[in-house]
């Protein structure tokens, strides 16, 4: 079957600067056959036939802060969004710099949880698989002075 881990995508993008202490992380998945399921291959052997079937049950995001989001394949952010995501997302409390040694980036670990049935030769079973994907999200901090105005 090929299974794979998720490939990580996030709003606002890995590697970019524009992650910000309380402003909504987007996290999805992308749409491939044997990234996110369902996918079903069959094979047979003379008299024997066997079919399998893996969708994936959950994807866990372990976010770096102590944080793990468990969601589904997410949703893509759609450009110019100003909300947080209806099914996968997270909001960071604290800067990576202040947290991680040389000021780096969040790392972030999502592991896809596969749940694959078959059957075949006169006998079924389930099987679950769990790949994981890597990466890392730099998040800052914006201080904003104001200083009213004395009349």
């Amino acid at each position: 079957m090929q299974l794979q881990p998720p490939l990580l995508r996030t709003a606002p993008p890995q590697g970019s600067r524009s992650g910000l202490v309380g402003l909504p992380v987007w996290m999805w998945t992308d749409r491939a056959e044997n990234v996110s399921g369902p996918i079903t291959r069959s094979a047979s052997e003379g008299p024997v036939a066997v079919a399998a079937t893996g969708v994936v049950s959950s994807i866990a995001w372990n976010m770096g802060d102590g944080t793990t989001v468990t969601c589904g394949l997410g949703t893509p952010y759609p450009t110019g969004a100003e909300t947080a995501s209806p099914d996968c997302g997270h909001v960071y409390d604290r800067a990576s710099a202040n947290h991680i040694p040389g000021g780096g980036a969040w790392p972030i670990n999502a592991t896809t949880t596969w749940t694959v049935t078959w059957s075949g030769g006169g006998r079924a079973g389930i099987q679950v698989v769990q790949l994981s994907s890597s990466g890392e999200l730099l998040v800052g901090e914006l201080h904003v002075l104001n200083r009213a105005e004395e009349r």
